[in-house]
């Protein structure tokens, strides 16, 4: 292994409620982009203001508590997931601003504060890595400039 990939386990604990919701479109194109880019099969993001941590991959988004929630089972040590957001994107989506279908499920009780932040604070650390990835290919660019000595460019 060339020390660039890193395994997690996480446990998905028992559910204790399902609500039907939506995740903006902005949110959704963000993660999206950022699977292609990175050409991984999931993509581990700190959300910092919370605490938590984002795993995405191509079929759901978990959640888990950086701080707490490490378990044990069967010799395995984990996170266990707080909250997963399943999207349901249609098979063909009419524009790329509507908001898409999800299930969000809930493995702890008195989580839905927490969802409605995560909403938000996810979507401010998406915006913020596509701002740094802009700068740095901007950064990346170079130009030289040579004085031309000849007849008329042609």
């Amino acid at each position: 292994m060339d020390g660039r990939f890193t395994t997690e386990t996480f446990f998905r604990p028992q559910e204790v409620a399902r609500q039907e919701s939506a995740i903006p479109a902005v949110l959704y194109n963000a993660c999206q982009r950022l699977l292609r880019r990175i050409g991984a099969d999931c993509l581990f993001v700190p959300i910092r203001s919370m605490q938590y941590q984002a795993i995405i991959d191509r079929e759901e988004i978990i959640f888990v508590d950086s701080q707490g929630g490490y378990a044990y089972q069967d010799g395995q040590g984990g996170r266990l997931i707080r909250i997963a957001w399943e999207p349901r994107p249609p098979d063909k989506r009419e524009s790329l601003i509507e908001s898409i279908p999800c299930d969000i499920l809930f493995y702890f009780p008195d989580l839905k504060e927490t969802q409605r932040r995560l909403v938000g604070e996810f979507t401010r650390t998406l915006e913020q890595i596509e701002q740094r990835e802009r700068e740095q290919q901007i950064a990346d660019q170079g130009a030289r400039i040579l004085p031309f000595r000849g007849g008329e460019p042609g």
